[in-house]
Formats: structure tokens, C-alpha cells, sequence
């Protein structure tokens, strides 16, 4: 089947009009951002500040009439509320009547059908094994007993493909919905699935949010009693994006020893705060290094520094992550060292970190009350 091209896409777009102007909305200047590979589109349906909720059928017209183009198999249509309105000024200019985060979290939250919690792994700046931990921590809720789901959030950057070394392309169910590919008895989703390995994702930040909505909602999760999202790094359009559109159950700041990384830690931590969700706590990843031949613990990027950030800002201390070569060397395998080394002391940091977050998931549930201490030996 020959590739599409942008041409077609404008064409099957040209046919969809916006009720307000009564233009189509490719000669109205509504459409940007168009991209086209390998059958998968994605762009921007641009209209006035205000208008998001009321224009998202006009959305959704726009993505189903290209989905319908032969040799598409993928759409990505993002709406954002950003070009002026006669009279208005622009979404993002923040103006006085704006709501603020709060707000916003408050009038667009839903939850996502069959998934009992949300939760985010998430840092204030790269480099600090996030993925690592939110990976292990999803295999460690599995293995005690959870269902459980992944999505790696971070749109530039995906790591899940090669940490749990899947390599095929999730399937597509008769009404668009992607099916997540299931390995180790975990559900997964990610945008490294649908593009190459080494290709990189150039998108503005209104197509990341809009990516991740979708990946979040036109995915069929089935029934899941956690869906653990691996955040990108930061406080920025994606993280806003998630607090803001789904009821987050709770966040796990993860965080090295430096004061460095304890700075953006106690960034993301704020902005967890001022959207409403709550943090479960700080863990403290590469605590200490474990040689591999004698067995000596160093503290190479110094030690504790987590613990007592978490003190200091009011938040429990989740645990410390050994930095060892065999956490390294079996993400890069993909077989997480939870999986495949389930005995390992570095293994038994990851079960106790997962027992800490499941006891949290439960008090949440039961209104605050603890579920009793579960032991992993």
C-alpha cells in the first residue's frame, strides 16, 4: 500500500468546517504541526481561547476523517485552546480571571474505565533512574498480587521498550483503541512502541500533552488495580497534563543523594502539592554504590540526603535504591532485576519500596486507615 502524504491528509481535513467561521478547517488556518510517517498522522486543531471544550467534536471529526484515509494507522489530533478569539486574549497569557492549577484540575479530572488508581513516578530533572524505579516498582506491585499497568509518559525520551525488552507493535481494536503489550504480567504502553528507537520526537508541547491524554484514554487498559506512569523529568506540560486530567492516587518523588537532584526533587514535590495530589514520599536512588567483587558499600553521591529532605518538607521516606552493575545491566536487558533476579538484595529494595506504595494505595482507599505491614523477605 503506497505511503500517505500530508497532501491526502489536508484533503480528508479540507471536508471537516468549523461551525463558528463555517470554513473548512484547513482554509481557516486551524491546522498545524502535520506530520506523516509510516502511516501514523499526527497535528494540531488550533482554535480560540476559551472554545476547548465546546470545539472538541470538531476534534474528533478531524481525527476520524483521516483515520478513515487508506494506509493510516495511527492519529494523534491534539486541540488547544491558544489562537485569540475576537476580543481575547491568549490562553496562555495567564490574565487575571485565569484559574489556576488548582481549578483546572478540579473541572477536568476523570477517572479512566477499569483502572482502580493512578499513580506517577516522577522527578524534578533527569539522570536520577526514574525509569528504573518506576519499572521495578510495577513488576514489585505485580508480584504482590496487583494488576498492573505501565505507561511510559516521557514522549521525547521512552525508555520502557528496551528496559522490559519489548520490540512489536501494540494492536488495534475494531473501535481504535490500542491494546498495551503484556509482558512479565504487566500491561505496557508507550510512544517508543509506534516509532523507531532512534528517531527523534519533535513536538511542541500542546502535541505532548494531547499524546498523552490519548495514551492514557484511548488505550484499552482493561481492568487494572494500578497504572503506574513513568513521568518525564521536570514540571512541565506533561506533568500538568496528567495531574490536571486524571485523578492521581498519588506521586513517588524519585531523587538522588545530591543536593542538586534534591532541588528539582523539592520542585516536582511543589508542584504535586499546589495541583492536589498527594505525594507518597521520596525515595533515594544510587544511595550507595555495592561493589560487585568485594561487596563494600561507598557513598559516591553522598548518602541520606532524601531521607532528610523528606523530613524537612513533611513527606514519609519511601526507602533506599542500591546503585549496583546488576540493576544496570539487567534494565539494559531487558529484564528488570525485580523479574530476574527476584532474590537479590537489590530486588528486596525494589519489594519494599512496592510494599510501601501498596500499603499508601490502601490507606488511600480505606480513607486513611493502614493496611496491615507486609514483610518481604
Amino acid at each position: 500500500m503506497p505511503e500517505i502524504t500530508k497532501t491526502q491528509v489536508l484533503d480528508a481535513l479540507k471536508t471537516i468546517i468549523d461551525p463558528r467561521s463555517g470554513k473548512d478547517v484547513v482554509s481557516n488556518g486551524m491546522i498545524s504541526g502535520l506530520y506523516v510517517r509510516e502511516g501514523k498522522v499526527g497535528f494540531i486543531v488550533e482554535v480560540a481561547a476559551g472554545d476547548g471544550a465546546a470545539m472538541e467534536p470538531l476534534r474528533k471529526a478531524c481525527e476520524n476523517a483521516v483515520r478513515e484515509l487508506p494506509g493510516v494507522t495511527a492519529v494523534t489530533a491534539v486541540l488547544t485552546a491558544e489562537r485569540p478569539g475576537p476580543g481575547q486574549h491568549h490562553a496562555q497569557t495567564g490574565g487575571q480571571n485565569a484559574p489556576g492549577p488548582k481549578a483546572q484540575a478540579a473541572q477536568t479530572k476523570s477517572g479512566i474505565p477499569g483502572i482502580q488508581a493512578i499513580i506517577a513516578v516522577a522527578s524534578g530533572k533527569g539522570g536520577v533512574g526514574k525509569s528504573t524505579v518506576a519499572v521495578n516498582l510495577a513488576l514489585g506491585l505485580q508480584r504482590l498480587g496487583k494488576r498492573v499497568g505501565i505507561l511510559d509518559a516521557d514522549i521525547y525520551g521512552p525508555s520502557l521498550p528496551r528496559m522490559m525488552g519489548i520490540t512489536g507493535k501494540p494492536r488495534v481494536t475494531d473501535d481504535k483503541k490500542l491494546i498495551p503489550i503484556e509482558k512479565y504480567g504487566v500491561a505496557c504502553m508507550s510512544i517508543g512502541f509506534l516509532i523507531e528507537e532512534d528517531r527523534a520526537t519533535v513536538w511542541r508541547g500542546p502535541m505532548v500533552a494531547g499524546a498523552l491524554q490519548q495514551m492514557l484514554t484511548d488505550v484499552n487498559w482493561g481492568d487494572l488495580d494500578v497504572l503506574v506512569v513513568d513521568m518525564p523529568p521536570g514540571t512541565g506540560d506533561a506533568q500538568l497534563t496528567l495531574a490536571q486530567r486524571v485523578p492521581l492516587a498519588g506521586a513517588v518523588i524519585v531523587s538522588t543523594p545530591q543536593d542538586i537532584a534534591l532541588i528539582d526533587a523539592r520542585r516536582g514535590l511543589a508542584m504535586f502539592r499546589r495541583v492536589e495530589v498527594p505525594v507518597f514520599g521520596i525515595v533515594e536512588n544510587m544511595s550507595y554504590f555495592i561493589c560487585p567483587h568485594c561487596g563494600e558499600a561507598s557513598e559516591i553521591f553522598g548518602h541520606g540526603g532524601a531521607r532528610e529532605t523528606a523530613e524537612k518538607l513533611g513527606c514519609d521516606f519511601l526507602g533506599e535504591i542500591p546503585l549496583h552493575i546488576a540493576i544496570r545491566e539487567t534494565s539494559d536487558g531487558g529484564a528488570p532485576i525485580v523479574e530476574s533476579q527476584p532474590d537479590s538484595e537489590q530486588a528486596h529494595a525494589f519489594m519494599d519500596l512496592a510494599a510501601e506504595v501498596a500499603d499508601k494505595l490502601y490507606a488511600g482507599a480505606q480513607g486513611g486507615r493502614k493496611a496491615p505491614n507486609i514483610l518481604v523477605q
